[in-house]
């Protein structure tokens, strides 16, 4: 418990994820229904499956180079561990959680 509260505190550009992690920031797409309301992030809404990679750790695709910083990229949905930085959600992934990287 006491380890949580003290990474609230962190930057995010000063954590290393360790292994084949990758941290996230989500993208969050703005929700309309068909007929063009536009609906408020309090709403019930899908978990984000896009998002921008933060920081990277040292696992195979990162070393091959197929995963870098600043990438946006697609993952899995329910793959991803969520946490909070300075009030902040930032999704940690696994290498293979991620699925594609946009271009």
């Amino acid at each position: 418990m006491f380890a949580v509260c003290c990474f609230l505190f962190v930057d995010s550009m000063n954590i290393k994820p360790l292994g084949d992690r990758v941290l996230i920031e989500p993208i969050s797409v703005e929700d309309k229904t068909e007929s063009g309301i536009i609906l408020p992030d309090t709403a019930d809404k899908e978990k984000p499956e896009e998002g921008k990679v933060v920081a990277v750790g040292s696992g195979k695709m990162v070393k091959a180079g197929f995963i870098k910083k600043g990438d946006k990229v697609l993952f899995t949905k329910y793959g991803p561990n969520e946490i909070k930085i300075d009030n902040k959600e930032y999704l940690i992934a696994k290498e293979e959680d991620i699925l594609a990287i946009l271009e």
